[in-house]
Protein backbone atom coordinates (compact mmCIF):
# COMPACT_ATOMS: atom_id res chain seq x y z
CA UNK A 1 0.00 0.00 0.00
CA UNK A 2 2.92 2.34 0.74
CA UNK A 3 4.26 1.95 -2.77
CA UNK A 4 0.84 2.69 -4.27
CA UNK A 5 0.41 5.81 -2.13
CA UNK A 6 3.93 6.95 -3.02
CA UNK A 7 3.26 6.53 -6.73
CA UNK A 8 -0.09 8.33 -6.44
CA UNK A 9 1.62 11.13 -4.51
CA UNK A 10 4.31 11.49 -7.16
CA UNK A 11 1.72 11.52 -9.94
CA UNK A 12 -0.24 14.22 -8.08
CA UNK A 13 2.91 16.32 -7.68
CA UNK A 14 3.62 15.99 -11.40
CA UNK A 15 0.01 16.85 -12.24
CA UNK A 16 0.45 19.89 -10.01
CA UNK A 17 3.51 20.94 -11.97
CA UNK A 18 1.58 20.55 -15.23
CA UNK A 19 -1.28 22.49 -13.64
CA UNK A 20 1.02 25.47 -13.26
CA UNK A 21 1.03 25.79 -17.04
CA UNK A 22 -2.33 24.24 -17.91
CA UNK A 23 -4.86 26.36 -16.07
CA UNK A 24 -7.57 23.71 -16.18
CA UNK A 25 -5.60 21.63 -13.62
CA UNK A 26 -5.38 22.83 -10.00
CA UNK A 27 -1.57 22.96 -9.78
CA UNK A 28 -0.65 23.82 -6.18
CA UNK A 29 -3.60 21.94 -4.71
CA UNK A 30 -2.80 18.77 -6.68
CA UNK A 31 0.81 18.99 -5.49
CA UNK A 32 -0.37 19.38 -1.91
CA UNK A 33 -2.47 16.24 -2.25
CA UNK A 34 0.71 14.52 -3.41
CA UNK A 35 2.38 15.50 -0.13
CA UNK A 36 -0.70 14.31 1.76
CA UNK A 37 -0.59 10.93 0.01
CA UNK A 38 3.07 10.55 0.97
CA UNK A 39 2.15 11.40 4.55
CA UNK A 40 -0.16 8.36 4.70
CA UNK A 41 2.73 6.00 3.95
CA UNK A 42 5.01 4.45 6.54
CA UNK A 43 7.96 6.14 4.84
CA UNK A 44 7.26 9.74 5.79
CA UNK A 45 5.30 11.42 8.53
CA UNK A 46 4.79 15.14 8.13
CA UNK A 47 3.66 17.22 11.08
CA UNK A 48 0.15 18.62 11.20
CA UNK A 49 1.54 22.14 11.04
CA UNK A 50 3.58 21.37 7.95
CA UNK A 51 0.53 19.98 6.15
CA UNK A 52 -1.65 22.83 7.37
CA UNK A 53 0.85 25.51 6.31
CA UNK A 54 1.47 23.99 2.90
CA UNK A 55 -2.30 23.64 2.41
CA UNK A 56 -2.78 27.34 3.18
CA UNK A 57 0.01 28.22 0.76
CA UNK A 58 -1.56 26.08 -1.98
CA UNK A 59 -5.01 27.63 -1.44
CA UNK A 60 -3.61 31.17 -1.27
CA UNK A 61 -1.61 30.80 -4.48
CA UNK A 62 -4.63 29.25 -6.24
CA UNK A 63 -6.89 32.15 -5.20
CA UNK A 64 -4.26 34.78 -6.04
CA UNK A 65 -3.95 33.27 -9.50
CA UNK A 66 -7.47 34.51 -10.22
CA UNK A 67 -7.07 37.88 -8.47
CA UNK A 68 -3.67 39.00 -9.81
CA UNK A 69 -4.86 39.63 -13.42
CA UNK A 70 -7.64 41.89 -12.11
CA UNK A 71 -5.16 43.78 -9.94
CA UNK A 72 -2.88 44.09 -12.98
CA UNK A 73 -5.67 45.88 -14.82
CA UNK A 74 -6.20 48.22 -11.89
CA UNK A 75 -2.50 49.01 -11.37
CA UNK A 76 -2.01 49.97 -15.02
CA UNK A 77 -4.83 52.49 -15.01
CA UNK A 78 -7.81 50.31 -15.72
CA UNK A 79 -11.35 51.25 -14.92
CA UNK A 80 -14.06 49.18 -13.28
CA UNK A 81 -15.10 48.20 -16.81
CA UNK A 82 -11.63 46.77 -17.47
CA UNK A 83 -11.64 44.89 -14.18
CA UNK A 84 -15.09 43.48 -14.88
CA UNK A 85 -14.03 42.63 -18.43
CA UNK A 86 -10.91 40.80 -17.16
CA UNK A 87 -13.08 38.79 -14.78
CA UNK A 88 -15.63 37.91 -17.44
CA UNK A 89 -12.84 37.14 -19.92
CA UNK A 90 -11.25 34.81 -17.38
CA UNK A 91 -14.47 32.86 -16.90
CA UNK A 92 -15.55 32.77 -20.55
CA UNK A 93 -12.00 32.14 -21.73
CA UNK A 94 -11.81 28.98 -19.68
CA UNK A 95 -15.10 27.55 -20.90
CA UNK A 96 -14.99 28.67 -24.52
CA UNK A 97 -11.34 28.45 -25.47
CA UNK A 98 -9.90 26.11 -22.84
CA UNK A 99 -6.50 26.51 -21.19
CA UNK A 100 -5.37 29.25 -23.58
CA UNK A 101 -8.55 31.11 -22.70
CA UNK A 102 -7.28 31.60 -19.17
CA UNK A 103 -4.23 33.35 -20.55
CA UNK A 104 -5.83 35.47 -23.28
CA UNK A 105 -9.38 35.68 -21.92
CA UNK A 106 -8.56 38.27 -19.24
CA UNK A 107 -6.56 40.30 -21.79
CA UNK A 108 -9.40 40.32 -24.34
CA UNK A 109 -11.99 40.95 -21.61
CA UNK A 110 -10.04 43.82 -20.06
CA UNK A 111 -9.39 45.33 -23.49
CA UNK A 112 -13.08 45.12 -24.40
CA UNK A 113 -14.15 46.51 -21.00
CA UNK A 114 -11.75 49.41 -21.33
CA UNK A 115 -12.91 50.20 -24.88
CA UNK A 116 -16.52 50.26 -23.67
CA UNK A 117 -15.58 52.49 -20.71
CA UNK A 118 -13.03 54.77 -22.43
CA UNK A 119 -13.94 54.44 -26.10
CA UNK A 120 -10.20 54.82 -26.81
CA UNK A 121 -8.19 51.91 -28.17
CA UNK A 122 -4.75 53.22 -27.19
CA UNK A 123 -5.76 53.89 -23.57
CA UNK A 124 -7.39 50.46 -23.40
CA UNK A 125 -4.28 48.50 -24.32
CA UNK A 126 -2.18 49.19 -21.18
CA UNK A 127 -4.73 47.88 -18.63
CA UNK A 128 -5.32 44.85 -20.85
CA UNK A 129 -1.57 44.27 -20.87
CA UNK A 130 -1.73 44.44 -17.06
CA UNK A 131 -4.12 41.50 -17.05
CA UNK A 132 -1.76 39.49 -19.26
CA UNK A 133 1.18 40.30 -16.99
CA UNK A 134 -0.97 39.27 -14.03
CA UNK A 135 -1.67 35.89 -15.61
CA UNK A 136 2.04 35.36 -16.24
CA UNK A 137 2.94 36.37 -12.67
CA UNK A 138 0.34 33.93 -11.33
CA UNK A 139 1.83 31.18 -13.48
CA UNK A 140 5.30 31.90 -12.10
CA UNK A 141 4.00 31.74 -8.51
CA UNK A 142 2.20 28.45 -9.14
CA UNK A 143 5.26 26.98 -10.81
CA UNK A 144 7.57 27.95 -7.94
CA UNK A 145 5.24 26.48 -5.31
CA UNK A 146 4.65 23.22 -7.18
CA UNK A 147 8.38 22.77 -7.79
CA UNK A 148 9.06 23.33 -4.09
CA UNK A 149 6.35 20.78 -3.19
CA UNK A 150 7.78 18.29 -5.70
CA UNK A 151 11.34 18.71 -4.37
CA UNK A 152 10.07 18.38 -0.80
CA UNK A 153 8.19 15.21 -1.80
CA UNK A 154 11.27 13.70 -3.46
CA UNK A 155 13.64 14.74 -0.67
CA UNK A 156 11.35 13.34 2.04
CA UNK A 157 10.82 10.10 0.15
CA UNK A 158 14.48 9.51 -0.76
CA UNK A 159 15.89 10.52 2.62
CA UNK A 160 13.86 7.80 4.35
CA UNK A 161 15.61 5.00 2.45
Amino acid sequence: MDILLSVIGLILCLIGLLGSFLPILPGPIASWFGLLALNFTNYVSFSFWFLFTTFLIAITISVLDYIIPIVGVQKLGGTKGGQLGATIGLIFGLFLIGPLGLIFGPFIGAFTGEIISNKNITKSFLPALGSLIGVLVGTVFKTIITIIFLFYFLYSFISNF
